[in-house]
């Protein structure tokens, strides 16, 4: 840490960087009608002290998921790319000719990646430890985050989105159900990828010919809840051209959805339960049965920035939280020590003379996270200088080949020659990460731009990818 603070501390007077956009990306730009002064972009070498292009490089944006990069590279940083969730197994009773006499208790530790699979995993231990029936309840312990963590408040007015699901601190398959689309030239089919049974599929689509161009804009469903079952209704047209296309929806909150999956794995297993759901913290007197753990955070880190989750960062902020200040997580908690971190490495808002430096919930989704792309950019350079940087940079989307960019660039020199992560929201569009010039030399590249017409600036940041890719 204090070798960051050092480096980024120098000053450097004699040097400066390039203010003036490149004529393609200036271009590019004009003809999406998107102002210049509503982008910032900066520059640099990895192996260089000073920017090579510094664009409204100090003025405070919303990064939209690039803010993802913030979390993951803090995350590896405090944490280490070690580090591991665990979730344990309580129970209040006996077990007796496999049979245990009492509830069984889940507390969860916040792990952002648990899955139905890993469900079965820890179940199938329960089994081999001589459980098959349970007289009693299951007990779901989320007290590790605090319970204002899931305020209940969407995003936007799509509130069954999985994008909008609320941290949890045990939460399976990111409580969300995917729904898995193909057609032939007569039918179109729509299953779940995960079954479960309180969820009813109602399915009114029709096929259509041509190219699949704008499928979920063809389409529409409407949810209805009754008690602990949803039916979902699907309408439209799509189109066998599209292939398999998946559509992912939260449609229960983290102990319904929990406590479904549970039911359906403990009986694929031969496990006998008819017990209900109950909320609330593990006694101190409950004797501990097993404790798994997840995937180390080097891996987890991949699928939060490749993917874009946006559930998965929000619990690795959480994570951070109860790690560095103590459980319950908070938000504020979280915040903190990722300012902290910031300031600890020269980023600060102070050192860098921005007008602010707001987080939100680490994930991007937001309309009031901001930063600056010379704030990111330093970031980015000082991970590169870091012991994480292996974790940090395999976790971003390589360009052309794989995550968010794997349909950008295709046919452009710089396949598959950077590691760059996007972020989109209404009015915001970013992309950032590592570029390799066409000599081998890495650098770091940020791009933000706030403005109505930020959705059709994806060809200026193009546009640089290639310039900075282009660099002799």
């Amino acid at each position: 840490m204090k070798r960051f603070a050092l480096f980024f501390g120098l000053t450097l007077c004699c040097l400066q960087a390039q203010a003036e956009l490149p004529i393609t990306v200036a271009t590019a730009l004009k003809e999406a009608g998107v102002p210049q002064q509503n982008v910032s972009v900066y520059v640099q070498a990895v192996d260089s002290r000073v920017a090579i292009l510094k664009h409204n490089a100090d003025k405070s944006m919303n990064p939209a998921s690039v803010m993802k990069m913030v979390t993951t590279n803090a995350a590896l940083d405090l944490l280490t790319p070690a580090y591991r969730w665990k979730t344990e197994l309580y129970h209040d009773g006996y077990i007796k000719n496999w049979v245990l006499n009492g509830n069984l208790m889940i507390k969860g530790y916040g792990d952002p990646s648990f899955k139905a699979q890993d469900f079965w995993r820890l179940l199938m231990s329960l089994r081999q430890a001589g459980v098959k029936k349970i007289n009693g309840d299951l007990i779901i312990d989320k007290t590790y985050f605090a319970d204002d963590v899931d305020n209940g408040i969407s995003f936007d007015d799509e509130k069954w989105r999985a994008y909008n699901a609320q941290p949890s601190a045990f939460s399976v398959n990111g409580r969300s159900t995917s729904f898995r689309f193909s057609a032939n030239t007569d039918l179109v089919s729509v299953s779940q990828e995960f079954e479960l049974p309180e969820v009813t599929i109602v399915n009114n689509m029709k096929t259509t010919q041509g190219d699949c161009g704008n499928w979920r804009g063809r389409m529409n469903y409407d949810v209805q809840m009754n008690t602990n079952r949803a039916v979902v209704t699907f309408n439209g047209v799509y189109a066998p051209d599209c292939g398999e296309r998946f559509l992912e929806l939260s449609l229960f909150d983290d102990a319904q959805y929990a406590f479904f999956t549970f039911k359906k794995v403990w009986r694929e297993l031969g496990g006998d339960f008819t017990g209900t759901l109950k909320r609330q913290s593990t006694p101190s007197t409950a004797t501990k049965l097993l404790e798994q753990t997840s995937e180390p955070l080097g891996s987890v880190v991949r699928d939060i920035n490749k993917w874009s989750n946006n559930l998965m960062a929000r619990q690795l902020l959480l994570t951070i939280a109860a790690e560095k200040a103590g459980p319950p997580a908070t938000v504020a908690k979280g915040v903190k020590a990722i300012k902290d971190w910031l300031a600890a490495s020269g980023l600060s808002a102070n050192s860098l003379n921005v007008s602010g430096l707001v987080i939100e919930n680490g994930s991007g989704l937001s309309r009031i996270e901001r930063i600056s792309a010379e704030q990111l950019g330093k970031m980015l350079v000082g991970a590169y200088l870091s012991p994480v940087m292996p974790e940090f940079m395999a976790s971003m989307p390589i360009l052309s080949l794989d995550g968010t960019v794997k349909q950008r660039l295709q046919d452009s020199a710089s396949n598959g020659r950077a590691h760059l992560k996007t972020g989109s929201i209404n009015g915001v569009s970013a992309i950032a990460g590592y570029v390799l010039d066409a000599n081998g030399h890495r650098h770091v590249m940020v791009m933000l731009v706030n403005h109505a017409n930020a959705g059709a600036s994806r060809d200026a940041q193009d546009a640089l990818v290639e310039w900075v890719h282009q660099l002799p």
